[in-house]
C-alpha cells in the first residue's frame, strides 16, 4: 500500500486459518491527501485499525462459535475485520463498519487473500446518523471503549440500529470504561453477562479483559 509498510501473517480462528495483511508497526502514518485531517484521526491514533489486537481475537473466537443463523450483524469499529472475515466465512449475515479511511481496502484485501467474497462494508462515524443503514440482531465490537466517550456514542449507535430484540457482544481489554456502556445500554432495556477472559497468553486469573454481552 502506497506509504506504508505492511505484513502478512497467518491466524488460527476457530478450526481455520486466516492470512492477515496488517501494518507493519504503530509508527506508519502517511496523509498526502488530507485524509487523517477530514477524518478528524491523530497522528498517534492513525495506525491503530491497522494492527491485531488481543481484544480483537478474543472477539473473532467468540464469533467462530456465536449463534448467528437468520441474524443481520453490525461490526462497528472493525478495524482489520476479524470477525467480520470469521462471519463471512460462516455465511453470515455480516456488514462492516469503520470511521477510519483505510479500514475498508485493508479488509477487501484480507478477504481476497481468504478466498472469501467481498463484505459488505460501511463508513460509520459514531456521532453521525446513518438513515441507510437499518437495523440489526447482533451489534459486535472489540477494545471501541478505549477513550472517554466512546461508551456515550457506542450507547447512541446501538440506539439507532438495534432491533427490539437484540443482542450487542463487546469485547473490551478493561480500560476502564465498560461499566460506563453498562450503565447506558440499561437504559434501553439491555442486561450484561459478563465473561473474564485471557487476552495475552501469559496472563493469570483473575483476568482484567472481558467479554461483554448485552442482550434485551
Amino acid at each position: 500500500m502506497p506509504g506504508y509498510s505492511t505484513r502478512q501473517f497467518t491466524l488460527r480462528l476457530g478450526d481455520h486459518d486466516y492470512r492477515i495483511r496488517a501494518l507493519r508497526d504503530l509508527q506508519q502514518y502517511a496523509d498526502p491527501h488530507g485524509d487523517a485531517e477530514r477524518a478528524g484521526i491523530s497522528s498517534a491514533l492513525w495506525s491503530l485499525f491497522g494492527h491485531v489486537w488481543p481484544s480483537g481475537r478474543v472477539l473473532a473466537e467468540a464469533m467462530c462459535v456465536h449463534d448467528v443463523q437468520g441474524k443481520r450483524i453490525l461490526e462497528i469499529g472493525c478495524g482489520l475485520g476479524l470477525s467480520s472475515l470469521v462471519l463471512q466465512r460462516r455465511c453470515a449475515d455480516i456488514t462492516a463498519s469503520d470511521h477510519h479511511p483505510l479500514a475498508e481496502s485493508f479488509l477487501a484485501y484480507n478477504a481476497t487473500l481468504n478466498g472469501l467474497p467481498t463484505l459488505a462494508y460501511r463508513h460509520l462515524p459514531w456521532s453521525e446518523t446513518d438513515a441507510t443503514l437499518g437495523h440489526f440482531d447482533l451489534i459486535i465490537g472489540s477494545d471501541v471503549l478505549y477513550e472517554r466517550g466512546h461508551a456515550e456514542l457506542l450507547a447512541s449507535v446501538v440506539l439507532r440500529h438495534a432491533r427490539n430484540d437484540c443482542e450487542v457482544v463487546i469485547s473490551d481489554a478493561g480500560r476502564g470504561n465498560g461499566n460506563a456502556l453498562s450503565h447506558a445500554l440499561a437504559t434501553q432495556g439491555y442486561r450484561v453477562l459478563e465473561q473474564r477472559c485471557r487476552f495475552e497468553a501469559d496472563e493469570v486469573p483473575p483476568f482484567r479483559g472481558r467479554l461483554l454481552s448485552y442482550r434485551r
